[in-house]
């Protein structure tokens, strides 16, 4: 006796569940690569504005150290020394042109100024003894930074001389104090409150009752004791989700330790 053989019938898959399947397939892909997409550029976005503000940072650091090194050397060198070099001590840590010059700081004096700063120190004070000019000043919205060796002279400027200027280069980018729009009011009131420009240095003097603001105190530079800095940067790219600026303020503070008037 033959066993009955049995034939199963194995059926495929239709063109309508192909076309089902490839459609759902796309649809999760385009979503998945939609989101890497959206996922490399906030990345990118991201790298590019805390590589900004770190470098904001970087230069705020600097103007700090800058500041409360002016004045050099300590007052006693006059004591020990028995000629004096211009070359080698600084005579007004804090400069004003005209040299010398009494005025209503930031508000009559080319430098110092709340987007003009010029300081006389040493810069490397281990290894020479001799001083420089340095200048930070804003140009439109880059602030520019420059060094300069002190030329002696009782008539030296260093606001106009030649060798500063030619020395300044950008130094921070993209900083927005002095050019505040109506848009960045709008997004960052808390950073342009009245909408008008937010000066980079602000003074303080010492006076014959204490230390009180250089804006509303006549003196001299030397005067000067501390500075506070307020930098407000923008990063080079939008947000990259939000699509708008994104700005950081940043805020230091320098003292002169070791003035020498």
């Amino acid at each position: 006796m033959r066993p009955s053989s049995t034939k199963f019938h194995q059926s495929g898959f239709t063109l309508l569940e192909l076309l089902t399947a490839l459609g759902i397939f796309l649809v999760i892909s385009g979503a998945a690569f939609t989101l890497l997409g959206t996922s490399q550029k906030r990345y990118q976005s991201d790298s590019q504005i805390l590589n900004s503000f770190q470098e904001a940072r970087l230069g705020m650091d600097q103007m700090v150290r800058d500041i409360n090194d002016s004045g050099y050397p300590p007052p006693n060198y006059f004591l020990t020394q028995s000629s004096t070099n211009a070359t080698q001590y600084a005579s007004s840590p804090f400069a004003s042109s005209p040299p010398g010059s009494t005025c209503l700081v930031s508000n009559g004096c080319l430098s110092p100024g709340e987007f003009d700063l010029i300081v006389e120190t040493n810069i490397d004070p281990q290894n020479t003894n001799s001083v420089s000019w340095i200048r930070y000043q804003l140009v439109g919205t880059t602030l520019l930074r420059g060094i300069s060796p002190v030329v002696p002279g009782t008539s030296y400027d260093p606001a106009s001389d030649p060798g500063l200027s030619a020395a300044m280069t950008p130094y921070v980018q993209n900083v927005m104090n002095g050019a505040p729009t109506a848009q960045l009011q709008a997004i960052y009131p808390a950073i342009f409150p009245s909408g008008t420009p937010v000066p980079i240095f602000t003074y303080t003097c010492d006076t014959s009752i204490g230390p009180r603001s250089c804006i509303t105190v006549s003196g001299t530079p030397p005067n000067i004791r501390g500075v506070a800095i307020t930098l407000i940067v923008m990063a080079p790219v939008p947000d990259g989700q939000t699509g708008q600026p994104r700005l950081v303020q940043l805020n230091g503070r320098g003292r002169r330790i070791n003035p020498n008037q």
